[in-house]
């Protein structure tokens, strides 16, 4: 039997050295097993998420927050941490006295219940008598989901035709969010996996192989979430819905993609050998690199975050980087074993044969991928010129972008109870009631803080706590008001540490960008009449979280991109090569944020954004984008060592075109499922980060690094050796395999051409490995 090149392949070319049975058995069993257990210890922990995930917005502040200052604080002037829920009753004409006796019973019925730490507050009546409300303190230990329906049980048990109800407040918004992630373990799942098995299927035609790769994916999430849930117990790191969401989308999607590579490798080194072994060896080597240097540079990436003032960012970089880990050993370890277990029969029914003769799939002149390589060599200019100018015009849309926070109203997507009981309140009272400001003022500058509350339009009305039951007293102007009959004394203000506890009634919604600014000018004013007042309450909460936000933003994104650039640097050993690269890929990040920014204002509706949808965005777009080039430039550069550098770049273009494309669908596809949970948060990152993935996958790393790279020439790899040498006629980049045979180069079994620096020349010959060829 001989090769391509005529060599005659003997036995034991075909054999090779013989690999001791017992490795070939113990080590792909003890991988597969190892993982095995780990899943299976893992698995029930999808369960248990609940037990160390929050979705408390104070939480994620940074200790020097003023308002994580004034929450820290208000265990002092209240006994227990518990959530005010609101309950609005209202009516379209002015309620009667038996109307408002009903719901004065009602409210007594419920302060009986369980789920209440406190005494609520009596019924407060709206000056136009047709709604009332009251402050009804719940359990923060409590499961709010639970809690407010319970408590909405009760309260509108009984009452008279007419008569509406809504549960609004911290509570009521805490509620609905806790709902809105109630599908996260098995909706966003199932919907990921199901996407991921149809393209698997599409891709492969075959029905074992994909089950091999989604087991991969599975079970790196599962020990990734066993890992995450012990850390989290420890509190050395924080998971909420929202980082939970994107773990599992990730952990899915990347493992996936590094599957796809290894795959396609395995494949043809399986045509190659008749040897599994020697296949898996082989198949490894050629995968190694660019799975490591992609997983790397996306860890990279994440853990970037680390450096945002806002836990729920510092947090989700090694939540999420922890997940790429296992992704990247269940692709090298786990794969490779079932694989090998499985043989060719993996790929049934189109299970791949040996053949001896078979050529470099780099030299295929048919099919889609080498008819655009023909392409890109003819008018490599016309094309990425064109190529960058579609994309820039796509960047203009940014400008329509409105990324300086949300309303926590807006938050959840579709019917919620607590949005339309903030509308119905707004209507009959001042729109900030049941969400005040909190003030923590100097005793003895009680009334100058007040004043100073007074005097902002923006204040509806001002209260002091006057017990640590959560009763207030209002103060006006000239002092703190008395209950009771005339000649009743005023109370007593609750002191802790010489400072006492002012509440405002903003005049507009808690939650809108006209109360963060009340808060913003309080503090101003604050800062200059009474020094050392601070503000809190939860729309203090929201203007520092988006504050916070942005600085990250303008802090993290230079960051990244200077750390994936050292990255490509090392991986390509080239200084320009990178520097293109990045650039492509930021074009990129700048066309997808455009092109969303027009579908969310113009063809969504949507209220705007997260300071924080950008900066995710960019890091999960620019550090799995750049996977893709990660995958095409280091093929690239492997095959420029013994092609050239033109001709390189059009075989990478045509052995990685199909798997990239599959892996590109397989990413875009999970990250879609986001969209599944109904907050605005996640489908926003959901659009970008598919539509990026699809622009990068079809248009950059299909067209425009390719052209680009391809009119650079040889420099492209400056200021390395390779930009320097020709290894191989660069003038004439369509005819693969025209010229003479540089003397350093020889024909491998393969039929491929290696040269002495090619570190193909280290893989095995077609023929090193053990165990009898396969069926």
């Amino acid at each position: 039997m001989t090769d391509r090149s005529g060599s005659h392949l003997t036995r034991r070319d075909l054999r090779g050295p013989r690999v001791p049975l017992w490795l070939r058995v113990l080590l792909p069993s003890a991988l597969i097993l190892v993982w095995l257990v780990g899943a299976a210890i893992g698995g029930p922990y999808f369960g248990r998420v609940d037990e160390v995930s929050s979705n408390d917005r104070t939480a994620y502040l940074p200790a020097t927050a003023e308002a994580t200052e004034v929450q820290e604080r208000l265990s002092g002037f209240t006994e227990g941490d518990a959530i005010p829920a609101v309950v609005v009753f209202s009516s379209d004409g002015e309620l009667a006295p038996d109307e408002l006796e009903g719901i004065a019973d009602r409210l007594a019925e419920a302060a009986d219940l369980d789920v209440v730490a406190g005494e609520a507050s009596p019924p407060i009546p709206s000056e136009d008598g047709r709604a009332v409300q009251a402050f009804v303190p719940l359990d923060s230990g409590a499961d709010l989901g639970e809690a407010t329906t319970e408590l909405r049980e009760v309260v509108a048990e009984g009452l008279p035709s007419g008569v509406d109800v809504h549960i609004t407040g911290p509570a009521g918004f805490t509620s609905d969010l806790v709902g809105a992630f109630a599908g996260i373990d098995g909706l966003l799942l199932g919907v990921a996996l199901a996407a991921v098995l149809v393209i698997l299927v599409l891709v492969y035609r075959s029905l074992l192989l994909p089950i091999a790769v989604l087991a991969t994916s599975m079970f790196a999430l599962c020990v990734a979430l066993l890992t995450i849930w012990w850390l989290a117990k420890a509190d050395i790191l924080l998971l909420s819905g929202q980082t939970q969401g994107i773990l599992f989308i990730l952990v899915i999607g990347a493992a996936t993609d590094y599957a796809l590579l290894y795959v396609a490798r395995y494949r043809d080194e399986l045509v190659r050998t008749p040897q599994r072994w020697t296949a898996t060896v082989r198949a490894l080597k050629g995968s190694v690199e660019p799975i490591v240097a992609s997983g790397g540079t996306v860890i990279a990436g994440l853990l970037c975050l680390l450096l945002s003032d806002l836990r729920s960012n510092s947090s989700l970089g090694p939540v999420a980087a922890i997940g790429i880990v296992f992704s990247v050993l269940s692709a090298l370890t786990l794969l490779p074993s079932i694989l090998f277990v499985l043989g060719r029969a993996a790929f049934w029914p189109r299970r791949p044969r040996f053949d001896a003769e078979a050529g470099d799939a780099g030299e295929g002149s048919g099919g889609l991928w080498a008819k655009l390589a023909r392409l890109i060599a003819r008018r490599p200019r016309a094309i990425w010129i064109a190529t960058a100018a579609v994309l820039a015009l796509g960047c203009v849309g940014v400008t329509q972008l409105q990324a300086s926070g949300v309303p926590q109203s807006e938050l959840v997507l579709g019917a919620s109870e607590a949005r339309e009981g903030q509308e119905v309140l707004g209507e009959h009272f001042p729109a900030g009631s049941g969400s005040p400001a909190s003030v923590v003022v100097p005793e003895e500058r009680l009334q100058d803080a007040a004043d100073v509350l007074l005097a902002h339009d923006g204040v509806a009305e001002v209260s002091v706590a006057v017990d640590r039951e959560g009763m207030t007293a209002p103060v006006t102007a000239e002092g703190i008001g008395a209950f009771g009959p005339p000649g009743t004394p005023a109370p007593e203000p609750v002191v802790s540490d010489g400072d006492v506890l002012l509440q405002a009634t903003l005049a507009d919604a808690a939650d809108s960008l006209a109360a963060e600014q009340t808060v913003r000018e309080l503090r101003t004013a604050f800062a200059a009449e009474v020094p050392g007042a601070l503000v809190g309450g939860s729309t203090a909460t929201d203007l520092d979280t988006n504050d916070a936000s942005i600085r990250d933003r303008n802090l993290i994104v230079p960051l990244v991109l200077g750390v994936i650039l050292v990255i490509l640097m090392l991986l390509l050993r080239s200084v320009l090569a990178p520097i293109l690269l990045t650039l492509t890929t930021v074009l990129s990040f700048g066309t997808a944020m455009g092109v969303a920014a027009l579908v969310f204002e113009h063809v969504l509706g949507f209220p705007g954004a997260d300071p924080a949808v950008p900066l995710y965005g960019f890091v999960f777009l620019v550090a799995l984008g750049i996977d893709y080039n990660i995958f095409l430039m280091s093929r690239v550069r492997e095959e420029s060592l013994t092609h050239g550098t033109r001709e390189g770049i059009l075989r990478g273009l045509r052995l990685t075109g199909g798997i990239i494309t599959s892996a590109g669908l397989v990413l875009a596809a999970t990250f879609t499922a986001l969209a599944v949970i109904p907050v605005l948060f996640l489908v926003q990152i959901a659009f970008i980060v598919a539509f990026g993935v699809l622009l990068d996958t079809f248009i950059v790393r299909s067209l425009l690094v390719p052209a680009l790279a391809t009119d650079v020439g040889r420099a492209i790899w400056w200021p390395s050796k390779l930009s320097r040498e020709e290894r191989w006629p660069d003038q004439h980049p369509t005819n693969s395999g025209a010229g003479h045979m540089p003397s350093t180069m020889k024909p491998s079994l393969s039929g491929s051409f290696t040269s002495r620096t090619s570190w193909a020349r280290m893989l095995p010959p077609a023929g090193i490995g053990a165990g009898s060829p396969d069926s």
